[in-house]
């Protein structure tokens, strides 16, 4: 039997346009796990390019891969940043 390769699969290739962008990290605030809302948030990140959100934020490259990688811990204001030039707005209301 031949081996078969598997290869990697990477989220962000599959978030080409705003409602799946919308989407998913509707899905991920829905967990309420803030380290997977982070890696959901560095996801959509790369998907909309990375260079492009580290020169609209003022940070730099490795720091947005640093803060949103498994291990990374971002902080609100790099959260709220990132989220500014993606277009993503946080909103409240009154849990059920």
């Amino acid at each position: 039997m031949a081996k078969k390769k598997l290869t990697t699969y990477d989220p962000a290739e599959d978030l080409g346009s705003d409602e799946a962008i919308a989407i998913f990290m509707a899905e991920a605030f829905q967990t309420s796990d803030v380290a997977y809302i982070s890696h959901a948030l560095g996801v959509v990140a790369r998907a909309k390019g990375m260079a492009a959100i580290a020169e609209q934020t003022g940070l730099s490259r490795e720091q947005l891969y640093r803060s949103f990688s498994k291990k990374g811990n971002p902080t609100l204001k790099t959260t709220l940043a990132v989220m500014n030039a993606l277009g993503i707005k946080l909103t409240a209301k009154i849990a059920a």
